[in-house]
């Protein structure tokens, strides 16, 4: 029974009856008021304490969301400080549970899914604030459509199994031939940070070309990712006949597209084409594996059924730079620089052990806290511990731009300026923990100068990258993360690995820039906080596949420029930046 309805009732019934008692004697009915009275006041003082208890003991109603509630409760004190907004059902709701009800992120996620078979799917929205960058409603619509698509051709349905026997009988596909679904494999390769990034590339090629999306499931991948697609997984089945030749797969293959070009076996006007295609698009790739990129070249693949990807870069911005993809993309992405912040939202979601590991530790070191600083250190000379150079370096960065306060090393105690002194929390991930206890004994030994509280935290040292450990990659994925769940960060240029954590976060970073090695002096200036959160491709073509020669394609269109951090690199930027 609604308890204000059992109030109302249990405080009134005793008026029910009012006509009937007016008919009785004056001294019946004095005799009566006043015996009702007396068992209404106790009545009410016996029922009150009760429905006070039964208040806070009772849930908001809210339709099945009861875990949202929980986890929200679970989060420590917010910014709101429980200051409640907006109501539903006539019941007010905190900001916590409130956030909650964007759980599919403005419509990025499908709600096909069962909560408990990824808990971060619904549940990453407690943890991260709400993200100003709105999908479009093109994209919305193209990912939905894109779920049929999967739905409809994905593993073990007919049309898979169709174009799998034409794969392994070898036939021919006829130009003329209507192929009922395509794909496109990616092939496991490179680093964690390296395998987000060109799974999110190869996707957004598969929704560009209308083709289904298949990643290698080995190198356990099932074990780091919830699927992302509804009734269908992302994985290609381990019997597909090609698997085996994943790892033999390189620029010099045979099968390749670039070397089938370069040996006139394919050209746009063959009446054949073979059943699959080997994409060799690593940094090592050559001029003719490049034409990838050329709009001419896509015609001819798109008449093969089974396209092989082998990737270690973030290739998105060459995709950007082809004309017959333009209009597309500009649908797509309205705001240019939300591609991997938009598709990493979507594809990328932390297995339920993950998911463990992520949450425990956030709300064991980090939900407290008024503000989280994540400092991302990647060191690629293989020195395992710390570099005096590289301390020198983040110190200048996060001290100079007042990321971190000074410490006033001629006092014992130093009192908040503001009276209550904040609360701030350093994620720190490295392959070292030399810098952990740099940082960490700088900010115990002396008092900030401005009162403020400093807690420095670190998941994990693992001293060098180990790609091919199950446990490893799971404290990276959770690491990566946590770090795209803070307020402000600080990465390391080149490193996929801050790439992705704050194209995740929706952050502009504050890159610390690369050491010359052969000058081994801190930059000056230290850092720079980038012109956007996308990721830089390391290694793009630089031709003009409509004029047929060299080319600077980081000054071909205003939305593709320089990466601050490897100059030869390209990224997509906000166009009011005057670079």
């Amino acid at each position: 029974m609604d308890l204000k309805v059992f109030k109302r009732r249990t405080c009134s019934a005793i008026f029910i009856d009012q006509n009937v008692r007016e008919s009785r004697s004056s001294a019946t009915a004095s005799w009566l008021i006043t015996m009702t009275l007396t068992k209404l006041l106790v009545v009410c003082l016996i029922a009150l304490p009760l429905l006070v208890a039964l208040r806070l003991v009772l849930p908001y109603p809210s339709s099945g969301r009861n875990v949202g509630s929980a986890y929200a409760r679970s989060l420590g004190k917010g910014s709101h400080n429980g200051t409640s907004v907006g109501k539903k059902d006539g019941y007010i709701q905190s900001p916590e549970v409130a956030k909650y009800k964007d759980k599919l992120l403005g419509g990025l996620l499908s709600p096909g899914f069962h909560e408990s078979s990824c808990l971060s799917r619904y549940q990453s929205s407690l943890y991260r604030k709400a993200s100003p960058y709105k999908p479009s409603p093109y994209l919305l619509s193209r990912l939905r459509n894109y779920e049929d698509l999967h739905r409809r051709c994905g593993p073990n349905s007919n049309p898979y199994r169709r174009a799998l026997n034409e794969l392994m009988f070898g036939q021919n596909i006829t130009t003329s031939r209507e192929t009922e679904c395509n794909y496109v494999v990616w092939i496991s390769y490179s680093g964690l940070g390296n395998k987000i990034l060109t799974v999110a590339s190869t996707f957004l090629y598969a929704i560009l070309t209308n083709r289904v999306m298949l990643i290698d499931p080995r190198q356990d991948m099932s074990n780091l990712f919830c699927e992302p697609f509804p009734e269908s997984s992302w994985f290609l089945p381990k019997e597909f006949p090609l698997i085996n030749k994943f790892d033999l797969f390189g620029q010099k293959s045979s099968d390749s597209f670039g070397n089938m070009l370069k040996n006139n076996i394919l050209n746009s006007s063959a009446e054949s084409q073979t059943s699959y295609l080997y994409l060799h698009l690593p940094h090592d790739y050559d001029d003719y594996d490049k034409l990838f990129f050329c709009d001419q070249e896509q015609p001819l693949l798109s008449k093969v059924p089974w396209l092989i990807l082998k990737s270690n870069q973030y290739f998105v911005p060459s995709l950007f730079l082809m004309p017959g993809f333009e209009q597309q993309l500009n649908m797509l992405f309205p705001h240019k620089t939300t591609v991997f912040h938009h598709l990493g939202r979507y594809l990328f979601h932390p297995s339920n052990q993950v998911w463990g590991l992520i949450t425990r530790y956030y709300q064991a070191y980090l939900a407290k806290a008024d503000e989280k600083i994540g400092i991302q250190i990647r060191v690629f000379d293989g020195s395992v511990g710390p570099s005096q150079y590289v301390t020198d370096q983040i110190l200048s960065c996060t001290l100079n731009q007042k990321l971190l306060p000074q410490v006033d090393e001629q006092k014992f105690i130093v009192p908040p300026l503001s009276g209550n002194p904040k609360q701030k929390a350093v994620l720190l991930t490295s392959l070292s923990n030399g810098y952990y206890e740099i940082l960490r004994n700088m900010y115990w030994q002396n008092p900030t100068v401005t009162g403020d509280l400093i807690g420095i935290y670190q998941p994990s040292h693992e001293e060098f990258q180990q790609t091919e450990k199950q446990s490893h990659n799971r404290k990276a994925w959770a690491e990566i993360y946590l770090l795209s769940l803070t307020d402000v960060l600080v990465t390391s240029a080149w490193s996929t690995f801050g790439y992705v954590a704050h194209g995740l976060g929706g952050l502009r970073p504050w890159v610390l820039y690369k050491l010359d090695e052969n000058n081994l002096t801190v930059p000056d200036p230290p850092c720079a906080q980038l012109m956007s959160m996308e990721p830089c491709f390391h290694a793009p073509p630089y031709y003009d596949c409509k004029a047929k020669t060299g080319v600077d394609t980081g000054k071909l269109v205003p939305y593709v420029r320089h990466c601050e951090d490897i100059s030869w690199g390209v990224k997509i930027v906000d166009t009011h930046f005057d670079i």
